[in-house]
C-alpha cells in the first residue's frame, strides 16, 4: 500500500487564487523549499506557498519546476494542467547530507578514537563545521545590515547575538566533550569489529572467531490475563 506522504497537490486555491503545495514528508518539503516555495507552518499542517510578490508567469515557472524536481526523486504529484511537465532535472546530493553522515560515522564508531575524530569535523577552530556556519551567520547579519529596512538592523543584531552567544556555548561543548574522547582511548563496550581470527591458544579448531557469544535477552513474559476473562 502507498505511503500518503509520497503524494502532493500543487494547485491554485479556489477561494484566494494563492499557489500552494500540500501533502509529502519532510524530504518533499525540502525540494520545494529549494525550487523557491516558502513554508507555513501550522499546528496541524505544514503546507508551502509561493514567495510573496511574484508575477503570474513566475508562478507558474516556479510550481513546473517544483512538479518536475518532486517526480524526479519518485514523488506522486497532481497539479493544475498549467504546471505539468516532463522535466526531470537531476537530482544531489545537498550539502547537509554531508554533515548527517557524521552521525552515522558517530554510530558506526568502535572507539572513542573515532568518535573524537568525527567531531573534530564539528570543532575544528579554522575549516570545521562551526567555524563556517559562524561565517554564514555574520554574512547574514552584514547583509541585513546593507538593507537599511526599519527592522533589518534588529535582525542583523539578533545573528550576532545567536552567533556570539549560542553558537559559541555549542562550540565550546562540542570540543570539550571531542577532547575528553580523544584522551580516553577506550573501545566502545557495545560495539567490537569481528576479525574472523582464530587465536592460537584456542583449543576448538572449529572455533570461528574469538567474539563473545552475543548477550541472551530472555522473552517478555505474556501479558496477565484480566480476572474477568477467566473461565
Amino acid at each position: 500500500m502507498p505511503h500518503t506522504d509520497r503524494f502532493l497537490d500543487i494547485r491554485r486555491d479556489p477561494h484566494s487564487d494563492e499557489l500552494l503545495a500540500r501533502g509529502g514528508d519532510s524530504e518533499a518539503h525540502s525540494v520545494l523549499q529549494r525550487a523557491g516555495f516558502v513554508a507555513v507552518v501550522r499546528v496541524h499542517e505544514t503546507y508551502h506557498r509561493a514567495p510573496a510578490g511574484l508575477a503570474q508567469d513566475d508562478e507558474i515557472r516556479l510550481a513546473t519546476n517544483a512538479v518536475g524536481r518532486l517526480r524526479a526523486v519518485g514523488y506522486h504529484v497532481d497539479c493544475d494542467e498549467d504546471f505539468e511537465t516532463d522535466s526531470r532535472p537531476a537530482s544531489y546530493l545537498p550539502l547537509g547530507a554531508s554533515v548527517a553522515h557524521l552521525a552515522e560515522r558517530i554510530r558506526e564508531a568502535t572507539t572513542t578514537e573515532e568518535a573524537a575524530d568525527t567531531l573534530t569535523e564539528l570543532t575544528a577552530a579554522h575549516d570545521g563545521i562551526l567555524a563556517a556556519l559562524d561565517e554564514v551567520l555574520t554574512a547574514t547579519a552584514a547583509f541585513h545590515d546593507e538593507l537599511g529596512g526599519p527592522s533589518d538592523q534588529y535582525i542583523a543584531q539578533r545573528l550576532r547575538h545567536i552567533a556570539d552567544e549560542h553558537l559559541r556555548v555549542i562550540h565550546g561543548d562540542l570540543s570539550y566533550l571531542r577532547n575528553k574522547l580523544a584522551d580516553r582511548h577506550a573501545q566502545h563496550p557495545g560495539r567490537s569489529t569481528c576479525t574472523g581470527e582464530v587465536p592460537s591458544t584456542e583449543q576448538e579448531r572449529s572455533a570461528v572467531c574469538a567474539c563473545p557469544p552475543p548477550r541472551r535477552t530472555l522473552p517478555a513474559p505474556p501479558p496477565p490475563i484480566a480476572a474477568g476473562l477467566r473461565r
